[in-house]
């Protein structure tokens, strides 16, 4: 698990986590984890990252905006 920066929505501040993991075939996986993760309110996407290798994982993270990662954020609020 990576702490990334927190996003900000509306007046909250939102903890973000990265949860990475290695598959069977070897390719990296990851999903965002909204809020710290032991609070009952904390959700998360489905693995929605991946990743030849690590370092490619982690292109694809870098390359997610901010609006991308609160539009995320309020579609799993709204479920």
């Amino acid at each position: 698990m990576h702490d990334l920066p927190p996003i900000s929505y509306g007046e909250e501040i939102i903890a973000l986590r990265l949860v990475v993991r290695r598959a069977e075939d070897g390719s990296w996986r990851g999903r965002l984890l909204f809020g710290s993760g032991e609070a009952p309110e904390a959700v998360a996407t489905a693995e929605i990252f991946f990743g030849a290798t690590e370092p490619d994982l982690w292109d694809s993270v870098r390359d997610l905006r901010d609006h991308h990662i609160r539009d995320l954020y309020r579609s799993l609020m709204a479920e």
